[in-house]
């Protein structure tokens, strides 16, 4: 019934995962959890593509550097997340057109209601 013929060697235990690992999993999630509170509010439906994308604006505003379409790209892309520039050009507009972010100097930054649901105004402070 079963083909018992894998090599166990192809079998690994789970490892125990460090600490840092765990919280940087910890750090990921209440970073979803608050992606997808912004999306709600905004009206727009949560997707995989939507949630990497404002995840790289929230890297590039911690960072305090602006970010384009190609830079976005750029940094999904070493993520190893195969998703075209094109699509990452339609989440950005259409994010744009919602009142999410805005465009101006052919970067993308977050508006002030934004941030403020985001609560990124104390975090890129450091308060």
């Amino acid at each position: 019934m079963y083909d018992h013929s894998v090599s166990s060697s192809l079998i690994t235990p789970m490892q125990p995962q460090p600490a840092t690992t765990r919280q940087n999993f910890q750090c990921d999630r209440n970073t979803n959890t608050r992606i997808r509170e912004l999306l709600r509010f905004y009206g727009l439906r949560t997707s995989l593509i939507r949630l990497k994308v404002i995840d790289a604006l929230l890297v590039a505003t911690k960072e305090e550097r602006s970010v384009g379409v190609h830079g976005v790209h750029a940094y999904l892309g070493t993520l190893a997340a195969e998703l075209s520039f094109i699509s990452v050009r339609e989440v950005l507009k259409r994010l744009c057109e919602e009142g999410v972010i805005h465009f101006q100097d052919k970067s993308y930054s977050f508006t002030a209601e934004a941030r403020a649901l985001l609560k990124l105004h104390s975090e890129v402070k450091g308060v």
